[in-house]
Order: structure tokens, then sequence, then C-alpha cells
């Protein structure tokens, strides 16, 4: 198969390239180290040609609803166009589990995304995951209020990213399925936890205080409304055993 990697230079789209030549496939990333832009949809269409299935797993760091949105909306019209021009047979995207139940900041661009591939010309696929073992990194680097890190209160069922790439690969090869089972870790975590123990592993000694975000995606966050249902399928590696990879 000809597969076309949309944001595969990131965490789960070079696992995913990885995996996918390792299987064989002849893979195209589209991203704009590779002169693509998804945002304009300059290169989409050629890169798409021959393609027999799109895997889309970009993303972008905001937490601002409007700027979600706006991209998302962007990069998948870019994407849904490009491979209706190309006549490429699948859209496979991978989104978040429970966004539906929080749709707020980052989340409401992943639901627009959804809709988007949902409503579009090309049969598709969607994949709904939990936040990754790399989350706790993401949040220690990025979570400050002045000189301190600080840790979000959230219940959490961490999957590995190596884990979803290897789902993802799979179900372009097996062709368009529509909604497909979330993908969840094999236990829920604290994210608090998590962010301590991440710190700990890189030699960091400082004080770590939990806090409990604000509004309805806070509240969602602490009540488990990201947590997967229980017909989820789960992953094989928990949080500690990616630590002590590192």
């Amino acid at each position: 198969m000809r597969i076309a990697v949309a944001g595969g230079t990131g965490r789960v789209g070079a696992h995913t390239v990885e995996l996918a030549r390792a299987r064989g496939h002849d893979v195209v990333v589209l991203a704009r180290r590779h002169g693509v832009d998804l945002r304009t949809g300059s290169g989409v269409t050629g890169a798409l040609t021959g393609a027999d299935a799109i895997i889309d797993v970009v993303s972008i760091d905001t937490l601002d609803a409007k700027k979600s949105v706006e991209f998302f909306a962007a990069t998948t019209k870019a994407l849904l166009d490009a491979a209706a021009a190309e006549s490429v047979p699948h859209h496979l995207a991978l989104s978040i589990v429970g966004i539906d139940r929080a749709p707020e900041g980052y989340y409401a661009g992943k639901l627009a995304q959804e809709r988007l591939i949902q409503n579009g010309p090309v049969p598709w696929t969607l994949l709904r995951a939990t936040q990754f073992h790399e989350f706790a990194a993401q949040i220690y680097a990025s979570a400050r209020v002045g000189p301190l890190h600080v840790a979000p209160k959230m219940r959490t069922q961490p999957v590995a990213a190596l884990e979803v790439a290897e789902r993802l690969v799979a179900l372009a090869e097996a062709g368009p399925s529509g909604r497909v089972r979330d993908l969840a870790g094999p236990r829920e975590e604290s994210l608090v936890d998590m962010v301590r123990q991440y710190a700990r592993a890189r030699g960091s000694r400082g004080w770590i205080p939990a806090i409990a975000l604000p509004g309805a995606l806070g509240r969602a966050q602490r009540g488990g409304a990201l947590l997967p249902g229980a017909d989820a399928d789960l992953g094989r590696q928990c949080f500690a055993e990616w630590l002590a990879e590192l």
C-alpha cells in the first residue's frame, strides 16, 4: 500500500511512519519539512497521488478553542479536498477519548475534525485514544506558575504512543471502518502522580503542587469524563514501564 501520513514527524506520526515502512508499505510524509503545508493546502494534492490511505495525526499546541477549530478545519478540509481530487479511498484519523463529553479548548477542534471527516466525501475511519504516556512530559514542560512546575488534577488512562501507531497502521490496512473501538492504556493513573514521577525520573526534586483547572474542562478532567468506557481496547504498556525505559 501507499500510505500518506499527515503529521508524520510528530510523536505518533514518527512511530506510524516507521512501523508502516517496516511492514513494507510505501509511505509519504505530509509535513512542512517535506514540502507540504496542510494549513494552506500547498503541495497536498500532488503528495497524495496514488495513495491508498491517509493516516491523519496532525496536531497543534494550543488550549484555545478558536485556534484549535480553525487549525483542524483548515487541515482536514485540505486533506479531504485533495483526497477527493486524487480518488484516495480511505481517510483514517486519530482523535481523543471523551471529547464529546468535554467539548472545550483543544477538544473543540478535534470534534470539528471528526464531523468534517464523517460528513466528507472520502470513506473514513476514526480511532479515539486516551492521552499518551508522554503527556506527563508535555505537562511538566508547559504547565508553570511563575518558577513552579504544576500538575493539573486529572484522571487518565494513558496509552503508549507506539501502540497507537500500531493500531493506526493495522486500521489503514483494513480499509474504511467508521468509528472503531477506543484505545486506552491498561490502567487508570493520576496525572498529578505521573508528572511528579516523570520529574523525579529526570532528576528534579522540586515541589510540584497539584492544581484544579477551572471551568467545564477542569471538571471533566477531575471527574473522569475523559476515561474510556468498558468496551475500549486496552494497550499493553503501563506508565511505570514506559518511565523505566527513559
